[in-house]
C-alpha cells in the first residue's frame, strides 16, 4: 500500500524566492553537505518515495539552473515570482502529473530528511491532508512542512494560493482534513530566513 501511495506522489519544491532576508541571494544556491541546497533537498524527496521532483524557480533562475545539477527533476520557471509563494505552488502543482498527490516542500529547510519524506507518505489517508508537525517549547505539536496534499484537493488548494500564501488559505479553511504527523525525531522544522539561522546548514 505504502509504495503505491508513494508511486503516485510528485514532490514540489519550492525554490523560486531571492533570499532577500538572508542577504546571501537565491536560498536555493546556499552551500549544503557540497552541493547547492536545491540539489540536496530534490535528492531527498526522491529518496524518501517520491516518483519525481517540481523544482519551482524564479530570482536568477538562470544562474540557479547553470549552478546546480537539476537534470533529474522536472524544473519550472514561475515568472511571476516577485508577487510571492502564491505563484510557484500554482506551478508546480500544475507541472505535477495529473491524478498524483503532491507533497510541498521548502528550499529554506535543510533539516528535511527521507525518512520524514517516507513517513508522510506511508501515513498518507485518502481526502486528506498530511502534514509533518514539529513540537513546540510547550510540547504542543505546530504543523509545518512538507505538506502532503490528497490528489483530489489540488485543484481548491490551488485555487486558493495568491500572494505569499500557498496552501495556507485552505488550510484555514479546512482544519479537518489535516492529519499532523510528529517528525520533530527528524528535525526542528526551522526555516532559513535570517543570518542567524544559518547555523541550520551546519
Amino acid at each position: 500500500m505504502a509504495d503505491l501511495r508513494a508511486r503516485s506522489t510528485t514532490a514540489v519544491l519550492l525554490a523560486a524566492g531571492a533570499g532577500t532576508r538572508l542577504g546571501r541571494g537565491p536560498k536555493a544556491l546556499l552551500p549544503f553537505r557540497g552541493r547547492t541546497l536545491v540539489e540536496v533537498l530534490a535528492g531527498v524527496l526522491l529518496d524518501g518515495g517520491c516518483r519525481d521532483v517540481v523544482v519551482v524557480l524564479g530570482a536568477d533562475s538562470a544562474n540557479v539552473g547553470n549552478t546546480a545539477d537539476l537534470t533529474p527533476y522536472t524544473v519550472v520557471q514561475n515568472p511571476d515570482w516577485q508577487t510571492g509563494m502564491g505563484g510557484s505552488f500554482r506551478s508546480g502543482v500544475a507541472a505535477a502529473p495529473a491524478g498524483d498527490h503532491v507533497l510541498i516542500a521548502l528550499v529554506d529547510q535543510p533539516g528535511l530528511t527521507r525518512e520524514t519524506v517516507a513517513r508522510l507518505l506511508s501515513l498518507h489517508r485518502p481526502g486528506r491532508v498530511t502534514a509533518a508537525a514539529y513540537r513546540a517549547p510547550d510540547g504542543s505539536l505546530e504543523r509545518g512542512h512538507p505538506l502532503l496534499l490528497d490528489a483530489t484537493l489540488r485543484a481548491e488548494a490551488t485555487e486558493s494560493a495568491t500572494g505569499d500564501a500557498g496552501a495556507r488559505f485552505f488550510l484555514g479553511a479546512h482544519p479537518e482534513l489535516i492529519d499532523l504527523v510528529d517528525c520533530s525525531d527528524q528535525s526542528g522544522g526551522g526555516d532559513l530566513d535570517s543570518p542567524d539561522q544559518l547555523g541550520l546548514l551546519d
